[in-house]
């Protein structure tokens, strides 16, 4: 087999035909600036009503005013975070999380930090599972927002939203969520759910790169975070991304469309390429929940080796994983999620990610564990470490 293999999906995704086509007429035919008058402008803003109009339909908003256009997941996160801290802070100062959200959220939190504000990070159990008892235990009549993502995005991990949801206002809290890893993973309803703010992003759903969208439930303040115009109904200032906003409601649509067929097919790759793994390889360990998670996220842990130099073997064989988030790549530091879930630095160290996408096949899966066997034995022989954890004399 020649051709590449990618099993990096939760990083990013390729942009589908259906969502390419639906994008190609605003760059040459439909080019008008939305917030024109005009009727070159008055078509643009056509196209990105009908997007909203696909997005708020798919996680069951109220209204499409709903839905605001960001840059991707980490503006809106940012965005969330900041603008509703800082458009409630009259009601108090206090902010729940956890532990493993995406660096976007957390580093929010650490710049509201700084201004003030009080951060409680939630620790999470052995399979990245926060608690209900720990997060009403922390709430105090000074909380104004609780954050917790829907979906983790190293370990695929899915959180009691709903619950959450439902806690968060018995005590008059606002709840955001990430939910950039669920959308077309999981059926969202931010009415059945509670859920006052959500991110999602456009590049893990077969959408283009630099798009995604806040949700924003009526009548809940947030303050701005860009400023410069009266886009998005004087909420995000800044020239309206008319192509990426197009593909990015064809692609939540078809997302929702076929969720039910892509999840099935998905969790009959995951299964077999656990049932291979288990079989052909020894001292691995299976990161995140056994049965509250994705499908297309697995995380594992190879001991005694390194997952950097896993990961670079398996590149040499046209085969595309990671170590942890793309957002942290590069970073000496161990993933905060694997640290959060208690791993030793060795397990942490020897982690990858594999994610799934709809295109996957037995016949890559094959080829994929043929190639893990062999660069786990060689990397195992010249590993320093034995499997009692001392080192090889």
């Amino acid at each position: 087999m020649n051709e590449k293999i990618y099993l990096d999906n939760a990083a990013t995704t390729y942009v589908s035909g259906e969502v390419l086509n639906e994008m190609l007429p605003c760059f040459s035919t439909i080019y008008g600036n939305a917030s024109s008058l005009h009727n070159f402008g008055r078509e643009a803003m056509g196209i990105v009503d009908r997007a909203r109009d696909r997005i708020a339909k798919a996680i069951n908003a109220k209204m499409s005013n709903e839905i605001y256009f960001t840059s991707g997941g980490t503006e809106a996160n940012n965005w969330a975070i900041m603008g509703l801290a800082l458009a409630n802070r009259n009601k108090g100062n206090h902010i729940i999380t956890t532990a493993i959200e995406h660096e976007s959220v957390l580093a929010s939190c650490k710049s509201l930090e700084q201004m003030g504000f009080e951060i409680t990070y939630l620790p999470v159990d052995q399979y990245g599972l926060a608690s209900l008892a720990d997060l009403m235990h922390n709430i105090k009549t000074e909380t104004i927002l609780i954050s917790m993502m829907s979906v983790n995005n190293e370990i695929g991990t899915i959180q009691n939203i709903k619950a959450i949801g439902k806690t968060a206002h018995e005590h008059g809290i606002i709840f955001h969520t990430d939910a950039v890893q669920a959308v077309g993973a999981l059926k969202l309803d931010v009415q059945d759910m509670e859920i006052d703010a959500m991110t999602m992003s456009g590049h893990k759903i077969y959408g283009p790169k630099g798009i995604g969208a806040l949700y924003i439930k009526n009548g809940i303040k947030i303050n701005n975070l860009i400023y410069g115009g009266s886009q998005e109904r004087n909420k995000r200032g800044g020239t309206i991304n008319v192509p990426s906003i197009a593909g990015f409601g064809k692609a939540v649509e078809i997302a929702t469309r076929d969720l039910a067929v892509n999840q099935q097919k998905i969790k009959t790759i995951r299964t077999y390429f656990l049932e291979q793994v288990n079989e052909k390889i020894p001292y691995v360990k299976l990161n995140g929940h056994p049965l509250q998670k994705v499908q297309g996220i697995v995380n594992l842990s190879f001991e005694m080796i390194d997952g950097e130099s896993l990961l670079m073997l398996l590149d040499l064989d046209g085969i595309a994983v990671s170590t942890g988030s793309a957002c942290t790549a590069g970073l000496a530091e161990t993933s905060h999620v694997l640290q959060a879930l208690g791993l030793g630095e060795e397990l942490a160290r020897g982690a990858i990610r594999f994610s799934f996408g709809k295109m996957i096949s037995k016949e890559k899966v094959d080829f994929v564990i043929d190639k893990l066997v062999k660069s786990v034995a060689k990397l195992r022989k010249i590993s320093p470490v034995t499997k009692t954890g001392g080192n090889k004399k």
